[in-house]
């Protein structure tokens, strides 16, 4: 999966913004700049600075990206710079500073970001090539000319960090896709790369689906073909053009930054203004109704399938089938504070512990218990999509109607649905509402709070 090489991939591009803004208020403060306000042009090129960089894409550099992408990055990002940095002085009526000083500033500040910007990206082109850090196994699905030269490019430039396992070519004599899926799962690919003109669309379809359940990146070697009806993503490896079938926002290191940090400052609001307090109150009330502990946890599946300990307030008498059986309505497990907290899901506030300390968000697919995992992964097409993405104390799913117990296979096809949706078209602004829908459900009691 994206990252499991080596864990701290998704802090390259956050690191990288910090230090850029440093170095660039940095030399504000250092070179002979007159300013009247200080603070306010160190708050105005940062805030600039961030806004520019967001909208060129500044940071976006892949381990495919060529160094003429990065030039043409530098360029932009500086002609939009250079105009802003001069808007400043009629902005904010500053008639005092020397232009000849902030175009020294400017030179400055490109200089230093032109050089880091290539340290960094060649710092880590040479750790992937000597020290095989950051690397992603790879196999080739096909054989005919682009597929040879995807696979020269894989072999020849380490820099990539593709490790490149096999190549499988359909169409020819003992080529099984079932036999293909077992070596995928059992040498640990992370990304599949398909021929489209070597496969079938039948065969093209097998792909997709078994990508999608077994979380697995998919990406294709396009050729005349028309291969499915939805947004592609297009892109360069060296010179051979590939075809990703899925882009998942909350993989761009950027976002999952946002989303991180969000997390965080959310979590330790809710533990340090509601949990410090609220804790030992409901300790009280639980233990006077039941023996027991306080806190229920439960083993469910997380981000890529990985399992972790969930959280909760106690809700139920202490009971053996806790792990294997969902709440049901009047279900007799459940005690007479049992039912307030999960009615007003009060239950599920522990689970901001698991938030703040990154094995859940606080927006994002419910984790399911490890049975019901096991159970719909079998059944529920493109069910083991929703765990590209940490889980969630609440989600779009739940907001829509479809918490709790699952009745039928409509509900758990429905909730599969939302969550699919919601991990390709996440956004901080579909977090937010989710919370604030998720806040008003619980004023106004749902149906299957129980």
């Amino acid at each position: 999966m994206f990252f499991r090489q080596h864990r701290f991939s998704n802090l390259i591009i956050p690191i990288s913004y910090l230090v850029d803004i440093a170095v660039i208020n940095f030399l504000a403060y250092w070179l002979p700049i007159q300013f009247q306000t200080p603070a306010l042009f160190h708050a105005y090129i940062t805030v600039g600075w961030v806004v520019i960089s967001l909208k060129n894409e500044f940071y976006k550099i892949y381990r495919y990206t060529k160094v003429t992408n990065i030039l043409i990055l530098l360029f932009t990002q500086f002609v939009f710079f250079f105009l802003i940095l001069y808007a400043f002085i009629g902005f904010f009526k500053q008639p005092i500073i020397s232009r000849l000083a902030l175009g020294q500033f400017f030179l400055f500040v490109f200089i230093a970001v032109f050089a880091l910007k290539f340290l960094n990206y060649t710092l880590l082109m040479k750790y992937r090539e000597r020290v095989k850090g950051n690397i992603r196994n790879v196999v080739v699905i096909g054989k005919n000319k682009k597929t040879d030269q995807l696979i020269s490019v894989f072999l020849e430039r380490a820099d990539f960090g593709y490790n490149f396992l096999k190549q499988f070519s359909p169409g020819t004599t003992g080529f099984n896709t079932k036999e293909c899926f077992d070596y995928i799962l059992i040498n640990h690919v992370d990304e599949i790369y398909c021929s489209v003109a070597n496969l079938t669309n039948s065969q093209l379809a097998e792909f997709i689906n078994f990508a999608d359940n077994n979380l697995k990146t998919l990406k294709f070697i396009p050729d005349n073909k028309n291969i499915f009806a939805k947004k592609l993503k297009f892109e360069y490896y060296d010179y051979i053009p590939i075809l990703s079938l899925r882009d998942i926002p909350l993989h761009s290191p950027i976002n999952a930054f946002l989303k991180r940090s969000f997390d965080i400052v959310f979590s330790l609001v809710i533990i340090v203004g509601f949990l410090s307090w609220l804790t030992p109150v409901l300790a009280i009330l639980i233990r006077l109704e039941s023996r027991g502990p306080i806190f229920f946890r439960q083993t469910r599946n997380g981000i890529d399938n990985r399992e972790f300990y969930c959280y909760k307030f106690r809700s139920m008498a202490p009971n053996r089938d806790a792990d294997n059986h969902q709440a049901t309505k009047n279900d007799m497990r459940v005690t007479k504070v049992g039912r307030f907290i999960r009615a007003t899901s009060i239950d599920e506030l522990p689970q901001f512990y698991n938030v703040f300390f990154g094995t859940m968000s606080v927006v994002g697919p419910r984790p399911h218990m490890v049975k019901h995992t096991n159970e719909y992964s079998d059944r529920v097409d493109k069910y083991m999509v929703r765990h590209f993405v940490k889980p969630g104390i609440t989600g779009l799913a739940q907001v829509k109607g479809y918490r709790g117990e699952i009745e039928s296979h409509s509900d758990i096809q429905n909730r599969i649905k939302l969550d699919i949706f919601y991990v390709e078209n996440w956004s901080m602004f579909l977090d937010l509402k989710i919370i604030v829908q998720t806040i008003i459900n619980a004023i106004n009691g749902e149906a299957k709070a129980y």
